[in-house]
């Protein structure tokens, strides 16, 4: 059985360790240096406990191969540093390979986008280096729609590579919005 719980600084190892084959090896990551445990922490860190970072791990007891290891993330970071964007997330996530077509991606980010509404955050955007159907599916599944596609904008190992834009409406937009609350004060939320 899955369980899915705030990321700690204690996650970083495994989060690095997930995330790094697609840095060195893929296109669905734009970085061409895989970050380490330290700059993960550090990222983790910067969120400042207003964006979530989620991990799904086996729950213990369950028989799983890595009971309590780290099987995938899911993390929100602010979209842009202009102010008026502040109520606006930029959303991504990562699976182990182990961790492949378990459901572990489905469960992560149903929790991320209802953590994120619970906070009142008004929109989610997912980039999505193309092409990329498991990407697309799994951001439509959970509330998703295409919003926009920039074309060859990145380029990596040999190859200009399309961008595409999913965005989730979270919320209703209030006139005036409330500020978002705090992940560390809200915690992961399902459903």
């Amino acid at each position: 059985m899955i369980a899915l719980r705030p990321a700690t600084s204690e996650d970083a190892a495994a989060i690095a360790a997930i995330y790094a084959p697609h840095v060195l090896a893929g296109t669905v990551s734009f970085e061409t240096e895989a970050p380490d445990t330290r700059a993960i922490a550090k990222r983790m860190a910067a969120s400042g406990g207003l964006y979530p970072w989620i991990v799904a791990t086996y729950r213990e007891g369950t028989g799983g191969d890595a009971a309590g290891g780290v099987l995938g993330y899911a993390y929100a970071t602010r979209f842009s540093e202009r102010e008026a964007y502040r109520w606006v997330v930029e959303t991504s996530i990562y699976v182990a390979d182990v961790a492949q077509r378990q459901g572990v991606g489905r469960l992560l980010y149903e929790a991320l986008v209802d953590t994120l509404r619970a906070q009142g955050f008004a929109q989610a955007i997912g980039r999505i280096a193309l092409p990329n159907s498991s990407s697309i599916t799994l951001h439509e599944s959970v509330g998703f729609r295409r919003a926009g596609v920039f074309r060859g904008v990145g380029y990596k190992h040999g190859q200009w590579i399309d961008v595409g834009y999913w965005q989730c409406e979270l919320a209703e937009p209030a006139v005036p919005p409330a500020e978002p609350q705090r992940f560390a004060d809200v915690g992961v939320v399902r459903g």
